[in-house]
């Protein structure tokens, strides 16, 4: 069932609520506003310019529906195709879009001046899956008390125990700087070509 914009349910395949109609903001048969519109057939193909009681009544005709899939060309773009088999295609192409969009998470790694050996093994462990995944890792160093006022080139010196360990080829995106916590940098997977 679906609404026109005079509120008066008309028969339409594949449409549940007026709420999903409005939040999708496609217009179909009679919600349609443009006097004018450039229609396309259910194959693809070229109808033409008509007036919109013209585009209708070919809907009409082939027990169709008429949607507005461009509403800001000139004259609106309007394609004759059943409304469920539109909302299913577009939603394909959503989830296939989403599925090319890779995210990228940032990760966090701390460590202390004091960290052992073996625990320095275990964190660059999960370092190297986590680029191996494609994933950024902001490590830090973490300081304590009077730890936190020694020399840089001490701090970097414990962060590279730390970069020797990692298995996986990375880039740093962000040098080693003073953060709150201590010292942190930011490391991401290197670009495969």
């Amino acid at each position: 069932m679906k609404y026109n914009c005079e509120a008066k349910p008309i028969e339409c395949k594949g449409f549940n609520t007026l709420k999903t109609l409005r939040k999708e903001r496609i217009r179909i048969n009679n919600q349609i506003r443009a006097r004018e519109l450039r229609v396309i057939g259910e194959e693809g193909e070229n109808i033409g310019i008509l007036s919109l009681e013209d585009a209708l009544a070919k809907a009409e005709e082939k027990t169709l529906d008429l949607i507005e899939i461009s509403p800001a060309a000139k004259p609106p773009i309007a394609k004759i195709m059943d409304y469920g088999k539109f909302q299913y295609q577009e939603k394909k192409k959503q989830k296939e879009v989403k599925a090319k969009a890779h995210t990228t998470e940032t990760k966090n790694i701390q460590v202390k001046i004091g960290t052992s050996e073996h625990d320095l093994g275990l964190k660059a462990k999960r370092i190297s899956a986590w680029i191996k995944e494609g994933h950024r890792i902001k490590l830090d160093l973490y300081l304590v008390g009077r730890a936190k006022y020694t020399d840089m080139n001490f701090k970097k010196e414990r962060l590279e125990r730390i970069l020797n360990l990692i298995s996986e080829e990375y880039k740093v995106a962000e040098e080693p700087k003073r953060s709150p916590k201590g010292v942190s940098m930011i490391l991401e997977p290197e670009k495969k070509k």
